[in-house]
């Protein structure tokens, strides 16, 4: 990806987002999200937040509701009992993770660390900041422990290097961060943790299939995924956001992104 074109590109409301950011780690979250929003033809995600009927299709004049409820006109309608694919077809942006997923798959990971790849900022769907946590907590009732930890912990393993595992730290972080720039302590906590960690190897490969899966011009296919999904990911027979898991609600703030209540 050209850096500079892309700054030069950015919208004005991702420069917002990365430059009101507390935390130096939180514009890193804020970047990767605009990185990945730029390589979608049709930016699809939806995060939740009130959003006003300004600026959708025309409605009856007589209806005066300020705010849409559920169904949201410029969002396609889920399936009564949706699947993680439904989601990947209507809500996710996919090009980072599906790159990120086909690399893995190309250097021979794991099948669980593949699915990983694939889900690995899912959680930029609901928050930006510490994406990597939001995204493990999502994923945790439906996926072996090993997909799970190893999503929380790139978040914090991304701003570590490991050369004997292949990962050097990320020059955009120096351009875009600065050469002075140190995690928050509680990274490096988390990272001095999950070093001793067995499923450290796991975690470190989404760090090393995610930094070199931002090409503009390589688009991969979701549908590629689904024998692994099928055979990784346990899909409730009532839909993901119906089937009483203790993240269910989490799934419908994506099926829902824009209700008031």
């Amino acid at each position: 990806m050209d850096r500079r074109k892309f700054l030069n590109n950015l919208s004005v409301t991702a420069v917002a987002s990365i430059a009101g950011a507390a935390t130096l780690s939180g514009k890193a979250d804020a970047l990767e999200e605009a990185m990945e929003a730029s390589l979608e033809e049709k930016y699809r995600r939806a995060k939740p937040g009130h959003c006003f009927v300004d600026g959708r299709p025309p409605r009856d004049p007589n209806d005066k509701r300020p705010y849409y409820q559920h169904n949201e006109p410029l969002l396609p309608k889920m399936p009564e009992a949706p699947t993680l694919m439904d989601f990947y077809q209507l809500r996710f942006p996919t090009n980072h993770v599906t790159q990120s997923a086909r690399l893995a798959m190309k250097n021979g990971s794991s099948e669980k660390v593949i699915l990983a790849c694939l889900m690995h900022d899912i959680g930029l769907n609901i928050m930006g900041t510490d994406h990597g946590y939001w995204a493990a907590q999502l994923v945790r009732p439906y996926v072996d422990e090993e997909v799970s930890w190893a999503i929380e912990k790139h978040q914090a393993l991304r701003f570590f290097p490991d050369l004997e595992a292949g990962y050097e730290y990320p020059v955009k972080y120096i351009e875009y961060f600065g050469e002075d720039y140190v995690p928050e302590p509680y990274l490096k906590k988390e990272h001095d943790r999950a070093k001793n960690h067995k499923y450290y190897g796991s975690s470190r490969e989404i760090t090393v299939h995610d930094v070199y899966a931002f090409d503009p011009d390589l688009q991969v296919d979701v549908e590629i995924f689904t024998d692994i999904i099928g055979r990784n990911f346990k899909q409730p027979k009532e839909g993901l956001g119906f089937d009483g898991s203790p993240t269910a609600h989490m799934w419908r703030s994506i099926i829902w992104p824009n209700n008031f209540l």
